[in-house]
């Protein structure tokens, strides 16, 4: 796995706990990784979104974003705390789990 490669950076935030940010459908989002999982080959992650307007502290979840679809990924400075009760498994049971918090 390449030193500057999206999985690398994905799981340095997780092991640091850091906030990556990236470029996701024309917009900017900052994400707290939880979890990087293989699906059908292809690597994704299991991130928080801290900057989403939730309704509820009950609602907050982890989303799932293929590593393909986040461009201009980068690792901050921006520490984070896990998500209270995120389940860090993998959310299907055909996926392959490579890390966790």
């Amino acid at each position: 796995m390449p030193a500057d490669s999206p999985e690398r950076t994905c799981l340095e935030a997780i092991a640091t706990r850091k906030l990556i940010r990236a470029d996701y459908n024309g917009a900017e989002l900052r994400l707290a990784p939880h979890l990087l999982f293989m699906r059908h080959g292809e690597p994704f992650i299991g991130a928080f979104n801290p900057g989403k307007a939730w309704r509820s502290e009950e609602e907050r979840r982890l989303g799932y974003f293929k590593l393909a679809g986040l461009h201009n990924l980068a690792l901050t400075d921006e520490g984070f705390e896990p998500l209270d009760g995120a389940d860090t498994s993998p959310p299907r049971e055909d996926d392959d789990l490579l890390f966790a918090i």
